[in-house]
């Protein structure tokens, strides 16, 4: 049998693996008797206990279901989902699935969490250096999949406010760009969602020295997360977050208020 590929997956990916085989030989079965008991054929269990490929949320589902697991291969998932995103913003995602709210300032593109699947799809087409098709599907299903904070319980109050030029960036096509509006519309009638508008007429501004997003936890602590090129920093000194929640707080006021910042997306939408 082949050995797992230990020094190109990750350690999540190697424990799954190894329990999963564990599990598989303590009932008794062979990799194609799980495989039929999943609805999986035995080579794709292999490929799993091996790590030559990542466990899909579906195979964890089949397999805790075949092995009648107790909920021990099921825990994996929130693990195995984190390392479908970049190493330096796993963090991130863990403090944001929880996080009381969050309120962003984004300079350059959509904020992760209003994209459309189209125009994340999109983006990640231009990446450099270029990303695999796999790679670019792995980094679209994770993206999405934070927006589960829309619907969570209890729920997070989301603040984001956007550039204007961040808006008249065409990523995709015509097409794409019109749903991406339509989808700001949408999420800004959310009763947990405020979405402004930076206007580039303003000229100079509390914000330009970078986008940043403000984190209250549920301990009612509050951190401050920025991110460039691949690398990203968390600050929680209260001093150094007292300070830039103060910008992000007047970047606020110096925005387009609600009502007007949806009326400005429907207005680009109108141009194309």
């Amino acid at each position: 049998m082949a050995q797992p590929k230990k020094n190109s997956s990750s350690p999540a990916a190697q424990y799954f693996a190894e329990v999963l085989r564990m599990l598989r030989t303590k009932a008794g079965l062979s990799q194609t008797e799980l495989g039929e008991r999943m609805a999986y054929t035995g080579a794709a269990v292999s490929a799993v206990e091996t790590c030559a490929k990542p466990a899909t949320d579906e195979f964890i589902e089949a397999a805790e279901k075949a092995l009648e697991a107790g909920g021990v291969i099921a825990a994996a998932a929130k693990y195995l989902r984190l390392e479908r995103y970049p190493e330096y913003f796993q963090g991130f995602v863990q403090l944001e699935q929880d996080a009381l709210s969050v309120s962003s300032y984004s300079t350059q593109l959509m904020h992760g969490l209003l994209q459309t699947e189209a125009y994340t799809r999109a983006l990640l087409r231009c990446d450099f250096p270029p990303l695999e098709n796999e790679e670019i599907e792995q980094l679209t299903l994770a993206r999405l999949e934070r927006k589960a904070l829309f619907d969570r319980k209890p729920g997070c109050v989301i603040n984001v406010i956007l550039e204007e030029e961040a808006l008249r960036r065409r990523i995709g096509s015509t097409d794409v760009m019109r749903d991406q509006y339509k989808y700001l519309g949408e999420c800004a009638e959310r009763p947990n969602v405020v979405v402004q508008v930076m206007p580039s007429q303003l000229g100079a501004h509390a914000g330009l020295r970078g986008p940043m997003t403000v984190i209250e936890t549920p301990e009612q602590t509050t951190l401050v997360y920025t991110e460039a090129l691949g690398k990203s920093l968390l600050v929680s000194k209260p001093a150094e977050v007292g300070v830039l929640a103060r910008r992000y707080a007047m970047i606020s006021r110096q925005a387009l208020r609600p009502e007007e910042s949806v009326d400005l997306i429907g207005q680009l939408a109108g141009e194309l």
